[in-house]
């Protein structure tokens, strides 16, 4: 699925993403409203985290919702 299918529905999404990043807040969730590169970035402060590190787990996300 390509991340621009995930931005239209990022209502669907959002869940998803909850479960998988449980630390980030509604309101968090709100601000991404399905960018990749603002969900990047806040799963690196959240998690406190590498920018690398960050990527992957995103990439393994991104191959689980498919």
């Amino acid at each position: 699925m390509a991340w621009d299918q995930i931005e239209g529905n990022w209502k669907q999404f959002k869940g998803k993403v909850k479960e998988t990043w449980g630390e980030l807040t509604d309101d968090e969730l709100d601000q991404i409203a399905g960018h990749r590169d603002v969900l990047l970035g806040k799963i690196q402060e959240r998690y406190g985290i590498k920018k690398d590190e960050a990527e992957k787990r995103l990439r393994d996300f991104e191959d689980r919702i498919h």
